[in-house]
């Protein structure tokens, strides 16, 4: 068990937080301890107010709210009344077991955790002292608890907090190289022992990852009408190959009544990681993929292994994602009718669309561009041939007026008349 401490500035703030994930269904109010009324006779008003009057008994206290989160480990199944029970007993441990307190059960994680809310103030108006009651109170008293409840240790929940859910260490089987039923069993077990499922086609969208299959046989066969169940390898083709291995023979036992069992508790499971996955294929999506091979391989680097349906004839009728960082499946039509496959192919089309219109927009661009660079080249060089041929009717002129002539060679005294004598009178 893992126990973490929050002391909140404000008690409305902490107890805003568990009703509102009662409200949408993530939890539930367990229990009421050293209320007046139980749990479910109470609104959200009548617990403030519980808690209000005390607080204000005591002015000068800062912090008057503690918040709890006891944690589990996953493969813990803990009834309800197992939880109260625990809850009593932590809170009896760290000092507050005459306090009223609230126990929240919240189902919006893949562990069992619950959450405490509760004031630091006694009814004689003190203050219970908090000072490292995380290091101190807390840890002693979890010790305890997991030692009376027999739960898992903290040190073992290998930091159930913080930890990401690591992918599954197996090898894919290729038939001839491993020993086929040991094959088998080490990816069924892991699968099983891992994975949030609901139905028979998300259980083999995980196990076709290892080229392994959860084979029911042919409808009108005897394995089907006696709801039998055998494991198969599958070639890099996806083809069925070597001898089948019956269910009951391996270890786990995961027969189709098994499977169906946890079909129906893993719906519930898997929900909370629904937002996840779908944030991880918008991602995808808001890169423009342009075709399904092209999205899938977008998937895959965040970890997302992606199926495709086909019927007989090929035609893709549906997709699946396997989500393997979180342990999850899903059906695109489970996460929304936009993750449909008929949603998808659509928006990759208007992508395309978009990406092409907007291809066609920038050469239609360039080649307007081009033409006013031509249109202003030719404009240019029609006013240039204008002017050099207004030059040559102007130059002939031009040249007459101002070219020199070479006169005839006369002398200045060649234009003097002769200047005829006056005879003189005698």
């Amino acid at each position: 068990m893992v126990a973490k401490i929050t002391m909140p500035k404000r008690l409305v703030a902490a107890l805003n937080y568990n009703e509102n994930k009662v409200s949408q269904e993530k939890a539930e109010c367990l229990y009421a301890g050293n209320f007046l009324k139980e749990a479910n006779q109470m609104n959200f008003y009548q617990k403030m107010e519980a808690f209000e009057r005390l607080n204000m008994l005591n002015d000068r206290a800062h912090t008057k709210t503690l918040h709890v989160s006891l944690n589990f480990d996953p493969s813990e199944k803990l009834s309800c009344q197992s939880l109260i029970n625990i809850a009593e007993r932590y809170m009896d441990q760290i000092g507050f077991g005459e306090q009223p307190f609230l126990v929240y059960k919240h189902h919006d994680a893949g562990h069992p955790h619950v959450h405490i809310v509760t004031t630091t103030i006694r009814d004689d108006g003190s203050r219970i002292n908090t000072h490292n009651l995380g290091r101190n109170q807390s840890e002693k008293a979890r010790k305890e608890v997991e030692k009376e409840f027999h739960l898992i240790r903290a040190e073992n929940q290998k930091k159930l907090l913080t930890q990401k859910i690591q992918a599954v260490n197996t090898e894919k089987i290729i038939y001839g190289k491993t020993e086929t039923k040991k094959a088998i069993t080490n990816v069924v077990n892991a699968v099983i022992n891992t994975y949030k499922y609901s139905s028979l086609p998300e259980f083999n969208a995980i196990l076709k990852q290892y080229n392994v299959l959860a084979d029911r046989g042919k409808e009108d066969g005897r394995i089907y009408k006696h709801r039998g169940l055998v494991y198969r390898i599958l070639d890099a083709n996806g083809n069925k190959i070597g001898v089948p291995v019956k269910a009951s023979s391996i270890n786990s036992q995961p027969t189709l009544g098994k499977l169906e069992k946890q079909f129906v508790t893993n719906a519930e499971k898997k929900e909370p990681f629904k937002q996840s996955l779908k944030k991880v294929i918008n991602d995808a999506l808001a890169k423009q993929p342009l075709s399904l091979s092209e999205l899938i391989q977008a998937l895959r680097q965040k970890n997302v292994y992606t199926l495709l349906r086909q019927n007989a004839e090929g035609r893709i009728y549906g997709i699946t994602f396997v989500d393997n960082q979180n342990k999850t499946v899903f059906n695109g039509s489970q996460l929304g009718k936009q993750y449909s496959i008929a949603q998808l192919q659509q928006q990759i089309i208007s992508a395309d669309n978009e990406k092409s219109l907007s291809e066609i927009a920038a050469v239609k661009t360039k080649e307007a561009v081009f033409q006013k660079e031509s249109m202003g080249l030719l404009l240019h060089k029609e006013a240039s041939q204008q002017l050099n041929d207004s030059h040559r009717s102007i130059m002939p002129v031009l040249y007459e007026l101002l070219s020199p002539k070479k006169l005839q060679e006369f002398g200045p005294w060649k234009l003097l008349k002769k200047k005829r004598k006056k005879k003189r009178k005698m």
